[in-house]
């Protein structure tokens, strides 16, 4: 990188200490060479020495030094890059892990995994551009929500899919999802088991708890735990799908009595709660990590960071990520 930079901080990076920003927009600096630049005062923020937990706000400038690291190449993604790229661009910049066999990207919110009513561009569709060099075109083996952003994973074979399929069917993956949820459960960890069906609404069709028998309704089970709250307001859990349903999480949050924030399929009849300055009307929920048996032997595990609409209701409530205590498995 040649000649000082002055990068205006965005909207969504409100809140954000200024080492993460740093991360997000110059991944190949360092903690250390940060820290030198700073106390040396070529790094500044509308002209003035700051530290390293320095909060930026939208419309701040940052000045940038000349550095021999790599610079991001594009922003977040956001349903305008995404329809201006090609698919293998838009995959690419998704991707968190590539082998011989297994693919696994990061999700954005909006974008759907496969085809629809009202879907215009999907995964399965992009994983065209994938193809190898024998025709092969990589497979999805699961699904999330079009809004749900997060670990998605993808063989690249026939017979990568078909063990990738079989672990999920019997179970063996073990995937945690994180969810920013109105109000705090009195239990600070508990199971959810339900029967779920699905019903047609005005709106589209929808999932609802069933009665046990209820002909139709499939069994339902979730764990969650609390990491941490703000006040009695807000509840920032991790959940781990027992069962893979529909919208499972989406229901059984709201059968909790703590509808995810954001989600305006599954909430409260009475749900008119205001969303506070600098928080987005977006739902707030990510597959945040999958382990799973690898068709070669042993277990993959990996993690999705934070969509750009999550860090910044983080950044607003001072939630840390250190906080939730994860284990790689």
């Amino acid at each position: 990188m040649a000649g000082v930079q002055l990068i205006q901080v965005e909207p969504d990076e409100a809140g954000m200490r200024l080492d993460r920003w740093f991360k997000v927009h110059f991944p190949g600096l360092g903690f250390g060479p940060l820290q030198k630049l700073l106390r040396s005062g070529q790094v500044r923020v509308d002209g003035g020495r700051v530290k390293s937990d320095a909060r930026v706000q939208p419309g701040q400038t940052i000045r940038v030094p000349p550095m021999d690291v790599d610079e991001k190449s594009t922003g977040p993604l956001t349903a305008k890059t995404i329809r201006n790229s090609n698919d293998h661009d838009v995959l690419s910049q998704m991707l968190l892990h590539e082998d011989s066999k297994v693919l696994v990207f990061n999700k954005p919110a909006g974008l759907a995994v496969q085809g629809g009513s009202g879907v215009t561009r999907n995964v399965d569709e992009m994983l065209e551009a994938w193809r190898n060099k024998k025709g092969e075109k990589p497979r999805l083996v699961h699904r999330l929500d079009r809004d749900t952003s997060g670990v998605l994973v993808v063989a690249r074979t026939r017979g990568a899919a078909q063990a990738l399929t079989a672990a999920f069917r019997e179970r063996t993956t073990k995937k945690t999802y994180w969810a920013l949820v109105k109000g705090v459960p009195r239990d600070r960890e508990g199971k959810i088991s339900t029967w779920l069906i699905k019903e047609a609404t005005e709106d589209g069709d929808r999932m609802r708890v069933a009665k046990h028998g209820e002909q139709g309704a499939d069994h339902a089970v979730s764990y969650y735990r609390i990491i941490d709250k703000a006040a009695q307001n807000l509840a920032w859990l991790e959940f781990e799908p027992y069962t893979g349903r529909t919208h499972q999480l989406r229901v059984h949050a709201l059968h909790l009595g703590h509808p995810i924030i954001g989600d305006p399929k599954y909430s409260d009849t009475d749900y008119n709660w205001e969303f506070p300055s600098g928080m987005q009307k977006r739902l707030h929920l990510l597959a945040r990590h999958i382990s799973v048996p690898h068709p070669d032997g042993g277990r993959l595990s990996v993690t999705a960071p934070l969509p750009p609409h999550m860090v910044q209701s983080w950044n607003l409530l001072g939630f840390e990520e250190s906080t939730a205590g994860e284990k790689d498995e």
